[in-house]
């Protein structure tokens, strides 16, 4: 089975989400949760939990976060 296959299928608790402590900037609506996965992690927005996770495996992850905090995202 695949990363992929294995990080899709695994449920997250309601209690495994945290929301991450650089979310916020100024009104503090603006939050990310994160959440364990075996090989990886799950990414949601705080506002819109029914909206859809992002699911990553943890190179991906170490990839995405190193992107974010380069500014590759930035608007």
């Amino acid at each position: 089975m695949s990363d992929k296959a294995t990080l899709m299928e695994q449920a997250v608790p309601k209690s495994a989400w945290v929301k991450s402590s650089y979310s916020g900037g100024g009104s503090g609506s603006d939050c990310v949760e994160v959440a364990p996965l075996a090989g990886g992690r799950a990414i949601r927005d705080s506002k819109n939990t029914s909206g859809g996770e992002l699911r990553l495996t943890e190179d991906r992850m170490t990839a995405f976060l190193t992107s974010v905090k380069a500014g590759a995202f930035d608007v």
